[in-house]
């Protein structure tokens, strides 16, 4: 019942592209850090192979047929995709999605503000993160600002190599005595993560001159205004590039694993995706999922269901009973990461039923915390399904749970779409320091990743 590790059985042809992935993959998640970005690239590249906005067909007053290719994009921070097959869309889809956004600092709407010569930036942490591990280390800021007259401006500052870059302060250790003594999750409180931002006071200013200083570079530079920030969405993230990591370069390291090493793996299965699939394929890629799938744009709303809708409608085949049906005989991989093994810290894993780095992609039957709670738990028979499929295709794979029973849990977009009547599983990529700044995977099960979610699309 042990999984082997994948690096084990491949040939020159398959290191060679699963180093080709990786690349790709490390270059995209250093540019691509919110989920604006990452949405933007998504785009881009669905309409690289061809595919149309919904919106556009339907203002145009077209018509929709097997074989094309349609996507929607959901206030730039959610993308929904469509290939669209041969079998009538009320007998199902398959659908692989994920989320795109990542644990993060965001600037509150006044943020800005001086103490003792120097200006900061006041922020909000987003989704759950150990407080710690966001102090002393180089930061950069991203997002986009509108204007009052609605112009948009996005704003990337701490990327380029001779950009300067921002952070939050610690308390030496000569003074940590306090601190030290604290539980470790109260060692840095949630108001004490404001963000050095300038230094320099301005000639001629008496009050507040460092933050004069601050407001003159943000309006020369970048058109920014102090009360634009009302209508902002800057996200603080880790300044740099992700690495290849290990002297073997078998993983990589970086910002935003979780969730993007599941999207760009579905990214890539759907480009991989020729002729006219038997049924119509599906990929999502969603927000909100860190903070609990809320908003118009996490999987809580319902923009899934009414993108079904407007295709049944642009294929003159609308019935809300046949919305119904699309969904609920529809059949979905949930990709998001899994807790790798670490044995560190082995005391809060079940080590047969962990995920290992290198040992293939993993599903996860349910995941929730202690007993189940808030998990989606997927059938045998869904479960006996995928293990045809993905020893059909000589996918190495891999089952896992998120630790030890009443070691914590975590939950997923799942039980969301479970909600519809659709078969549902977890599927995703092996993690070691999940949530972190920077966290760990293993190209293999990239590699794995961007098989799996191909052959699933293409089962009929």
């Amino acid at each position: 019942m042990e999984r082997t590790n994948a690096w084990k059985a491949y040939e020159e042809k398959d290191l060679k592209t699963v180093q080709e992935i990786g690349e790709e993959y490390r270059d995209l998640i250093s540019r691509c850090k919110t989920e604006r970005e990452w949405a933007r690239e998504i785009v881009r590249r669905l309409e690289a192979k061809g595919y149309v906005s919904l919106d556009t067909v339907r203002r145009q007053k077209g018509k929709l047929k097997a074989g094309d290719r349609v996507y929607v994009n959901r206030m730039g921070k959610a993308v929904l995709s469509f290939y669209l097959g041969q079998e009538d869309l009320e007998n199902g889809m398959n659908i692989v999605g994920a989320h795109i956004d990542s644990p993060r600092l965001d600037f509150k709407q006044n943020p800005l503000y001086e103490d003792s010569d120097l200006a900061y930036g006041d922020t909000h942490y987003y989704g759950g993160i150990k407080k710690y591990q966001w102090v002393a280390r180089p930061l950069a800021l991203h997002g986009t600002v509108v204007k009052k007259d609605g112009t948009a401006l996005d704003l990337v500052i701490g990327e380029k190599d001779d950009d300067p870059v921002v952070g939050i302060s610690d308390l030496l250790i000569h003074l940590s005595a306090d601190q030290m003594g604290k539980k470790l999750s109260e060692g840095i409180g949630g108001e004490d993560l404001d963000v050095i931002l300038a230094g320099q006071p301005l000639k001629g200013e008496e009050k507040d001159a460092v933050k004069a200083t601050l407001l003159r570079i943000l309006k020369d530079q970048y058109g920014i205004e102090e009360e634009d920030f009302i209508s902002a969405e800057i996200e603080v993230v880790p300044a740099g590039k992700a690495r290849d990591f290990g002297l073997d370069r078998s993983m990589i390291i970086g910002y935003g694993h979780d969730d993007r090493v599941c999207s760009y793996a579905e990214l890539k299965a759907i480009e991989q995706i020729e002729g006219t699939p038997k049924v119509t394929c599906c990929g999502m890629f969603v927000d909100k999922e860190e903070i609990g799938s809320v908003g118009a744009t996490g999987m809580r709303a319902n923009y899934l269901e009414n993108a079904a809708a407007e295709i049944l409608e642009l294929m003159g085949n609308y019935s809300e009973l046949k919305v119904r049906r699309a969904l609920q005989n529809s059949r979905m991989l949930s990709c998001d990461v899994s807790a790798g093994y670490d044995p560190l810290y082995a005391s809060v894993f079940e080590k047969k039923n962990a995920a290992y780095l290198g040992r293939g992609v993993c599903f996860n039957k349910y995941t929730g915390s202690r007993g189940k709670s808030g998990s989606n738990d997927a059938n045998a028979e869904f479960m006996g399904r995928l293990r045809c499929i993905m020893d059909g295709n000589q996918i190495r794979w891999q089952t896992a749970e998120l630790g030890k029973v009443d070691a914590g849990g975590g939950g997923t977009i799942a039980y969301i779409c479970a909600l519809y009547g659709m078969e549902v599983i977890d599927s995703g990529v092996a993690v070691l320091s999940m949530h972190a700044p920077c966290e760990i995977i293993s190209k293999a099960d990239l590699y794995e990743a961007v098989r799996a979610y191909h052959a699933f699309m293409m089962e009929a």
